[in-house]
Parts: structure tokens; sequence; C-alpha cells
């Protein structure tokens, strides 16, 4: 007799990437991997507060959380910094925002890159604000509004309108400002509240001085032709630490916030004491899942692109490319154990690199010793930058591309406080899991006021 098994009994509907908040006092559930990101929330909220102290009264920071907060974790860091006063984000795509409302996050938050314009009566269904900056676009999004079932309230798009100043990438011309903006406020269902651009190359005093000329031009233009202005933004990390250009009303803040300067910026000298107050906030560890001895003239991983060449000691370490360690560092990276530098060897494969700890002091190291590929241990210290010199790249590569299979661990006052991993085990009993599956409802019109 063949007997069966639902195998789906009992199931809980599934959710990615559930946050475990952790009571004061409470048990870390075990990860599901011995390879992990420490995400140090004090060190987050610091530096927006350095960096909001360096505006003008009036003008206010909003972080930036697009890319997962720069691979942070988007709704942690919402949550921590909206705890602190933060009051607006900024985010890439639709979906970015998205699950910022379904993790109940309710201040404004902005789409910066534009969205299809058959996406605009949903952004207004959940209190999004979008990005336009192309005329025929433009047309399209207040067309479909217009089209668009009434949700009631009076409630009414935010747009953000791009001014193209010479970064090349997006934006109406100055001079098409106020035709974009007379188009806006004659739509019923949608409003101009901000106007912005991007610069090119914060560190060049003279491009960025250039593009803030013409910011201001595209600012005058509007005023002549009566419109409102509205909230104004052109600097975000490296316009505001280089001080090249306007703070104008509000300044995003990316990569700063996270504790990193851009590579390769020119600090300007009332910005320097902050610059270096800044605190990276990632730190990338790792346990070994083995550590063995390998004799001379063994090969280590794919190629093999690293032979011993003598009796050697290696570290396999469980995260790979699929977890945002590039293959690009493939025998030139470095991590630590013990506080000391170690040489990653052979190829970078999907699920492990290796690591030789021949010399490393002290009794041999085993699996029960900690690796540190980005952060601080001992005296010893690797920065993101560090990771992006060795594999050609910038900083902002190296954190964004960690992957969202990379459990993060949240710290608040020296104490972890969350947990975030693909999916974690519910029966345990550990913690406790926030789903961020269940959306607004179809009937309902958003979770704020719109209009």
């Amino acid at each position: 007799m063949t007997t069966t098994t639902n195998v789906n009994a009992g199931r809980a509907p599934a959710t990615r990437h559930p946050l475990v908040e952790i009571e004061p006092g409470g048990v870390l559930p075990p990860l599901p991997k011995a390879a992990w990101l420490e995400i140090d929330l004090d060190a987050l909220v610091s530096n927006i507060r350095l960096l909001q102290g360096l505006l003008p009264p009036g003008a206010r920071v909003e972080p930036v959380i697009k890319a997962d907060a720069y691979g942070h974790g988007a709704v942690a860091v919402a949550r921590a910094l909206v705890a602190e006063g933060i009051r607006g984000f900024g985010v890439a795509t639709f979906d970015e925002a998205l699950e910022l409302r379904q993790a109940g996050i309710e201040v404004p938050v902005v789409i910066l890159f534009p969205i299809p314009a058959e996406l605009a009566p949903d952004a207004l269904r959940h209190c999004l604000s979008i990005t336009l900056g192309d005329q025929l676009l433009l047309g399209r999004t207040l067309e479909t509004l217009v089209a668009a079932p009434d949700i009631g309230r009076g409630a009414r798009l935010d747009i953000h309108l791009e001014v193209e100043t010479g970064l090349g990438r997006g934006g109406v011309l100055p001079d098409e400002v106020a035709q974009a903006a007379a188009a806006i406020a004659a739509n019923p269902r949608a409003r101009l509240v901000g106007l912005w651009s991007h610069l090119q190359a914060p560190d060049d005093a003279n491009l960025t001085s250039s593009q803030d000329s013409r910011f201001a031009l595209a600012s005058e233009l509007a005023e002549i032709a009566g419109v409102s202005l509205p909230a104004r933004h052109l600097s975000a990390s490296g316009g505001l630490l280089a001080a090249t250009a306007g703070t104008y009303d509000v300044v995003r803040i990316g990569i700063a916030g996270y504790g990193l300067v851009p590579d390769g910026l020119t600090v300007a000298g009332r910005s320097r004491l902050a610059a270096t107050g800044l605190r990276p906030v990632m730190s990338l560890r790792a346990r070994p899942v083995r550590v063995a001895w390998l004799e001379a003239g063994t090969g280590v991983s794919y190629g093999p692109t690293f032979t011993t060449s003598r009796r050697s000691r290696i570290a396999t370490l469980p995260l790979g490319y699929a977890d945002g360690y590039p293959r690009s560092l493939s025998n030139k990276a470095q991590v630590l154990v013990r506080g000391t530098r170690a040489p990653q060897v052979g190829t970078v494969a999907m699920d492990a690199i290796m690591v030789d700890v021949t010399d490393v002091p002290g009794p041999e190291v085993t699996i029960d010793d900690d690796f540190t590929l980005i952060g601080e241990q001992g005296e010893g210290r690797i920065s993101a930058l560090d990771v992006a010199q060795w594999g050609n790249t910038i900083s902002y590569e190296v954190v964004a591309a960690m992957s969202g299979r990379l459990p993060r661990v949240y710290y608040a006052g020296a104490e972890a406080i969350g947990m975030r991993a693909v999916a974690c085990d519910a029966s345990r009993g550990l913690g406790r899991a926030v789903d961020r599956s269940t959306e607004t409802s179809e009937e309902e019109p958003g979770p704020l006021s719109c209009g």
C-alpha cells in the first residue's frame, strides 16, 4: 500500500526576508549560515545627526534607502531613522517604496527614478511621490491619472520635477520647467512638490558651480512664470561634504549616512569634522565551515588559480559571489582573523572563499574563530574602500551588492535587536517575526492622506 504525505500541511504563508525583532535581553535566533552582516543602527543615527548639523536652519536631510538601503536593509534602517525624527526617504523604484509602505513606514517616500505611467495611480493610492523628467512621460502619466478611478478624498499625486543641469541622465531643460509645472498644476490629481537635479562630479567645483547655476536659473524661470516653488534639492552626500553646491531645502543623504565618504572626494574644511566622525554601519563577518592542512602542490578552488607552495592551513568561509563578495577579489583580498590580516586564496566561488591562515599567530585557527571581511577586529580594520580597490570598483558597489541571502543582524545599544534572513523558522519561538507581506487592500486608498 502506498502512502502519501501532504508536505504543505500546517505551513504558514511564506514571507521573504522576514525581520525578526528581539526583545531586550532576548536570544538571537540561530543564523541560517555562518556568514552574516552586522548593522550598527547607533552608528547610522549618529551619522545622520552629524550630516544634519552641516545644514543651515530650515534645511533638512532626507536619507536615500534605495537598493535595500545600500545593502543594509531598508525596513530596519527606515524604522530606526523614523524613530529619530526623519520625515522623508528616497528610493529608486516603485517596489522599493511599496516595501516600506507594507512595513508600516508612513512618512513621505519619493521614487527618484521615473516609473511607468500605468503605475501612477498605484503610487497615488499608496501616497508615494514620483519623479518625472521627460515631457512625453509627464504627459502620459498625467493622462493616466485622469483616466484612473477616483480614490476619493481629493487625493493628488506628489510629483518631483527633475531638471537637466549637466548629468546627462534625466530631467527637463531649465526653460521647460514652467511648461511642465503648468501641466502638473492643471491636473486635478497631481501637484508639484519638488524641483531637483543631481550632481555629476561634486568634487569638481567648476562643473558643480555650472550645474548649480542652471538649477538656480530653472527656479528663477519658474518663479517668473508664477510657479509656486516647491522644496528644492540638488546636493547629495558628495555635494554636502565637498560644499561645492547650494543645500537649498533638502539634501539627499546616501552613502555618507552609512558611514562612507564618497570615494576620492575632497572634503571641504567646514565638513571635515563631521566626515571624520562618520562611522561605518556595516560589518561582514564569517566563521569557517572547515579548516584543514593541505600539502604543498595542492590546488585550491576552481581552476585552480592558486596552488599551495608549502604545507598550508586553509580555512573555508561559507560565502561567495552569490552573497555579494565578488569574483574579482580572487587572490587579491585580505580578511582579518584574530586581528591579523590573512590572504584570500583561490577563485571566489558562488558559495565559498578560502583563506590561508598558516601564518596567523597563536594556536591553529579552527572553525571557532571569527573572520572579518569588512569591519574592525582587534587592532585591524578592513574598509569597504579596501575591498573596492582590490576588486577595481567603488565602495558604493561593495555595500549595495551584499546579497539578500546574507543574514543581517541589527544592533542598538550594543545589543542585537533584530535579524533578517531569506526565511526564518517560526516554530523555534525565538523573537517575533514581523510579516511584511500584507499589502493595503485594493479597497483602501492607502495608509496616508495624499491630498
